[in-house]
């Protein structure tokens, strides 16, 4: 495999290669955090729509794999701004790492108690590995459509999946956030369907 071109550049298959090295070494640090590998249900799915059921955050993807399709966008704006030189397939591995971390600490029992207390999560209790890589791909996938799509387009992206999961699911990305930062009764009630 050649690892660089006649500029010193890695070329795609490298930057996978790294990728998946960075999404293995996630999934292994998961297992031994207890993490059970799939859905213990007994079945592998690729979706799980049921936001509230025991399958969420258990089979491949689900509802909240829109939020980490935004978390691409968000994690590409940012790499755009502190590794404008790095390439497109760069900032992919670097949001892949960045990612991988969140993976691993969102799994931690501070936060998983942490979303329990304070969101709608109230039988929350970790994602199965199988779903966290389905996470970090959901982010590549923001990533891929921020680096592609126009930036308008982008942010209108962004805008219509918050707006669907909230009207969906009563839940997205920015309320998550709010809700694990500042805790706001009147919407943990609204979410609970009060």
């Amino acid at each position: 495999m050649r690892l660089s071109n006649a500029r010193g550049q890695w070329g795609f298959g490298m930057y996978a290669a790294v990728g998946g090295g960075i999404m293995a070494v996630a999934a292994t640090i998961l297992l031994a955090m207890g993490r059970t590998p799939w859905c213990t249900c007994g079945t592998i799915k690729l979706w799980s729509g049921d936001a509230w059921g025991a399958e969420n955050s258990q089979q491949f993807t689900d509802p909240y794999s829109f939020t980490h399709i935004t978390h691409g966008v968000l994690i590409y704006a940012l790499l755009t701004y502190v590794a404008r030189r790095r390439s497109v397939a760069a900032r992919a591995v670097l949001a892949v790492a960045v990612e991988s971390a969140w993976e691993v600490l969102e799994n931690t029992d501070l936060v998983i108690n942490r979303y329990r207390a304070a969101t709608m999560a109230l039988g929350y209790y970790g994602d199965s590995v199988i779903n966290s890589m389905g996470d970090i791909s959901a982010c590549l996938v923001g990533v891929a459509l921020a680096a592609w799509l126009p930036r308008r387009m982008t942010v209108a992206l962004v805008v219509l999946l918050e707006l669907t999961l909230t009207v969906w699911i009563r839940d997205s990305l920015l309320l998550n956030v709010v809700m694990l930062v500042h805790p706001i009764e009147a919407v943990r009630a609204w979410q609970l369907g009060g």
